[in-house]
């Protein structure tokens, strides 16, 4: 006896779904591996293979709303073996609830052998700057010693790029790749978004965290929130590298000589520095390293001295957690004070 048409009907659309579920998990779990290979678009956007596709890069990378970190570097910073780059992200992988926060940092490489490296990590995103001109005079990617004017010249690209995120609606924290992240700083950003723009860290903190005309600031790691005010700003700041007064400058100092000409203030940018207690660097150490979330190896001149003391730091960092120190002592920054020498 055959069956019912209503139950024929049945079974055949249920094979049909069936046969659609299947080729659904199929398709998911190819995506699922081939997102594990490190080698996709929702990891990687590269500049030089087809137009500027910063604006995809920044939305891989941002939480959901529109915030993300950006760091940036050259063949230098990203050299293999114990380079900046391996020990900023090994700082991000011991830190306390740091490992979280590497889905939603950018790598932005100058050049084509550090995007290169960036891509052959896996797991992190990666975006190259298209080359500032076609000839390659403006290679940027050997080591760039402090005040060089190689160096100056990758400041001032960062800042035009940074401005760029910003115009694009997204806000971020910036990082030097020489700052480690030893705890998750988002917290204790303390952030106000209806009160504040820009909070930015210095080199000798004065204890008022409201006179940034007063402390001296720091680029080395900064917020800045997508708005009109902090867009201006950054448009104010790229343009004053071509005023004379500038000339020889670093971007750092041309913000901190705006800011004493109440550059902040005209523009309504509303401005916070933060403690050296909890965003130290070597300029002035955390009295409290319990408290501190990153280290930045400022005052200091060369890559290798900077590599030197910032292992010694997560060394120490990470004896106290996992348990054979009960408290964190920094150790002595002797090769970035030889830098100078």
């Amino acid at each position: 006896m055959s069956a019912p048409a209503s139950l024929r009907q049945r079974c055949a659309l249920g094979r049909a779904m069936a046969v659609v579920a299947v080729g659904l998990l199929v398709i998911v779990g190819t995506y699922l591996l081939s997102a594990g290979d490190g080698d996709t678009e929702e990891f990687f956007s590269d500049a030089a293979a087809g137009g500027d596709d910063l604006e995809a890069a920044l939305r891989g990378a941002a939480y959901a709303n529109r915030t993300l970190i950006v760091t940036v570097l050259n063949r230098a910073y990203a050299a293999e073996d114990g380079g900046l780059l391996d020990l900023f992200l090994r700082s991000l992988r011991e830190g306390e609830g740091t490992a979280q926060l590497i889905g939603h940092i950018l790598l932005v490489a100058t050049d084509r052998p550090a995007f290169l490296r960036c891509r052959r990590l896996g797991g992190v995103r990666c975006y190259q700057l298209p080359p500032a001109a076609a000839d390659g005079a403006d290679d940027l990617s050997s080591e760039q010693l402090y005040m060089s004017d190689g160096f100056i010249r990758m400041m001032w690209r960062r800042i035009r790029l940074l401005g760029d995120v910003l115009k694009l609606g997204y806000s971020f924290i910036f990082t030097d790749l020489d700052v480690m992240w030893l705890r998750n700083p988002l917290p204790r950003l303390e952030y106000r978004p209806e009160e504040e723009d820009l909070l930015i860290s210095s080199d000798q903190f004065n204890g008022r965290a409201d006179d940034y005309a007063g402390n001296e600031l720091n680029t080395g790691f900064f917020f800045a929130a997508s708005n009109s005010r902090t867009a201006a700003l950054f448009d104010e700041w790229h343009a004053a590298r071509e005023a004379p007064a500038s000339a020889g400058m670093k971007e750092q100092d041309v913000l901190n000589d705006m800011k004493r000409r109440g550059a902040l203030r005209r523009l309504g940018v509303r401005a916070r520095v933060l403690d050296t207690a909890r965003f130290s660097g070597f300029c002035q150490d955390s009295r409290d390293a319990r408290a501190v979330a990153t280290v930045h190896a400022n005052c200091c001149r060369t890559m290798r001295a900077k590599v030197a003391d910032l292992t010694a730091v997560l060394a120490a960092a990470g004896r106290r957690l996992n348990g054979t120190s009960p408290a964190l002592r920094w150790p002595p920054h002797s090769e970035c004070v030889r830098s100078w020498t």
